[in-house]
């Protein structure tokens, strides 16, 4: 069994099927991305589309998007990140692929 964050167990199989099934995409934007309601706009597209994980503010200036789920539903997110909301001017974006970790919900640290 693989230990998940929550404290229980997830058989082998179970893992090898959520993996095929799901993405993870880490994505850190840069420009005018706080202040713009990128947050609030990345959790309702998110949402939207299914798709769990969380974004936050970084200090550095920047925003931090951790996204889960089907691929074509973390692709189109990942597409609205690189233009943002109306008022942000993405300058710079950063994509990581990782782990599906079967993250739920979808959270604005």
């Amino acid at each position: 069994m693989a230990p998940l964050s929550d404290g229980t167990a997830r058989s082998l199989q179970e893992s090898v099927q959520m993996s095929e099934a799901m993405i993870r995409r880490r994505v850190v934007l840069r420009g005018r991305v706080q202040g713009v309601f990128f947050r609030d706009s990345v959790r309702g597209r998110a949402r939207a589309h299914g798709v769990a994980g969380w974004v936050s503010n970084r200090a550095d200036g920047a925003v931090e998007v951790v996204l889960e789920g089907e691929p074509e539903a973390v692709e189109w997110v990942v597409r609205f990140c690189r233009k943002g909301p109306p008022r942000a001017d993405v300058k710079d974006v950063e994509i990581v692929e990782e782990e599906p970790e079967g993250v739920r919900g979808f959270a604005i640290r």
